[in-house]
């Protein structure tokens, strides 16, 4: 039985290799999700029919349970709430990682001696400990993203100093702990209640506009709060997908930071949001907006070339993206080039504005990322910014002042036009003023993206 567990693992890990694969592009996310499935069905059923694994039935009880409820969750949940519900998975493999680690300590099978008991406890203490940070961390994020939660990050008096603390206390209840011959219960505690705390203040001092990383980075986290729950249940196919995810999150996490020409250490230390444009003050200083109509907006699309359209997390909410869709089609049946410009961090998580778009069908090949786009916005006659604010910001190129300075944005104040889908004239999630609303060139209209969407299809 042994073997065929062996190499059901080797099978189950191939697919999930796959699947990581599969998801790097548009086109072949269906097939990536289909990998992870089998691979996972694979990993499962291995497991459950492996000696590893006792009371058969209370684990089918617990599984079942469990499937109705992500069941339910998954037929439920909106796309707006798809980044909530990630942080909220987040969170679950960090408690997994805890309770794993509780259980495995507090197992008199699992005490060893020696060399052994030092390298379990070693495995055990490093756990929790992510798993711990993990739990908290994500728990903050969810209520960041959900709107429970103020976005602007919370600057505590010698935070720093209080995260070095942090630090050391968690090292020296280490110290404590690994290899003690006595019960060391109380340091794995109290190191367990230091990392929760860890979480809650890492992720609270991080700003809004950075959340997109937050999500990947807590993804890299529970990877490897996954491989340490490995470790400690020498569960090989746990350690191999623990790797693959903590890996990839943080391979995501730092193209998201190049993306935002932010460092990683940056982001952890705190994100943008705590302050305004040093050039953003009063609307008057500012300048005056130029609204418009959907009449008009219908007439400036079916009379233009080229249009680029650039979704943001209002498009999202607002449920517009169908009606954008067919928008796309009957503009492109008239002649009009139309695409659509995808910034990395648009939206609460990575992709999040590629999923709606594939969601509403639009084809493959017009979605654009930033950098494929920014050449041709010069001769692009109009731009539709849909529910977007932070990535189209020209105050990151503009003005070195600016709290989100040398972040590379969609630099769509260079089209013939811009019109810009807002409800208000309220700042973005990073808290940060956008100068694009008062440029010559800039058309706003305001109301609910989803009925200004649905206005500019019935007139064209």
């Amino acid at each position: 039985m042994g073997g065929l567990t062996t190499a059901a693992y080797i099978g189950a890990s191939v697919l999930f290799i796959l699947s990581l694969g599969g998801l790097s592009h548009q086109e072949s996310a269906r097939r990536g999700n289909l990998y992870g499935i089998v691979g996972m069905a694979l990993a499962i059923i291995a497991t459950l029919i492996s000696d590893q694994v006792s009371g058969l039935g209370w684990i089918i009880i617990a599984m079942l349970i469990g499937g109705a409820i992500g069941i339910y969750f998954a037929i439920k949940v909106q796309m707006t709430q798809m980044p909530e519900l990630v942080a909220m998975m987040h969170s679950f493999v960090g408690l997994a990682a805890v309770m794993v680690g509780f259980a495995s300590y507090l197992d008199p099978a699992n005490h060893v001696i020696g060399v052994e008991k030092t390298i379990h406890d070693t495995e055990i203490y490093l756990g929790i400990l992510i798993g711990a940070a993990t739990f908290s961390g994500s728990l903050v994020a969810f209520g960041k993203l959900r709107g429970i939660v103020m976005s602007k990050p919370l600057h505590l008096p010698g935070r720093h100093y209080l995260n070095l603390a942090a630090l050391v206390l968690a090292i020296l209840l280490g110290n404590s702990f690994i290899g003690s011959h006595d019960s060391a219960l109380l340091p794995l505690m109290l190191m367990t209640l230091i990392a929760l705390a860890f979480g809650v203040h890492m992720v609270m001092a991080i700003g809004g506009a950075d959340m997109p990383v937050v999500v990947s980075m807590l993804n890299s986290y529970s990877g490897w709060a996954a491989a340490a729950a490995g470790f400690m249940l020498s569960n090989d196919l746990l350690i191999v997908v623990g790797a693959l995810v903590g890996s990839s999150g943080a391979i995501l996490s730092y193209i998201m930071c190049r993306a935002m020409n932010r460092k990683f250490v940056s982001v952890i230390l705190g994100g943008f949001g705590s302050a305004t444009s040093s050039s953003a003050g009063s609307d008057e200083e500012q300048g005056e907006v130029s609204p418009t109509s959907a009449e008009e907006v219908a007439e400036m699309l079916t009379n233009a070339n080229s249009v680029v359209i650039v979704p943001g997390y209002g498009m999202a909410v607002a449920h517009a993206q169908h009606p954008i869709s067919e928008i796309t089609k009957t503009l492109r049946a008239k002649g009009v080039e139309v695409r659509f410009a995808i910034h990395p961090v648009a939206g609460r998580m990575p992709g999040h504005m590629n999923v709606l778009l594939a969601e509403a069908k639009v084809p493959y090949d017009l979605v654009l990322e930033m950098d494929e786009i920014n050449d041709d916005l010069g001769e692009t006659d109009v731009v539709l910014v849909i529910g977007a604010n932070d990535t189209v910001n020209p105050a990151a190129a503009e003005d070195p002042g600016s709290p989100i300075a040398g972040m590379p944005v969609i630099e769509v104040w260079k089209a013939n036009t811009v019109v810009v889908f807002k409800r208000s004239m309220a700042t973005g999630y990073s808290g940060v003023e956008n100068p694009l609303f008062y440029k010559d060139n800039t058309r706003m209209l305001f109301g609910d993206a989803r009925e200004s969407v649905d206005a500019i299809f019935k007139h064209i």
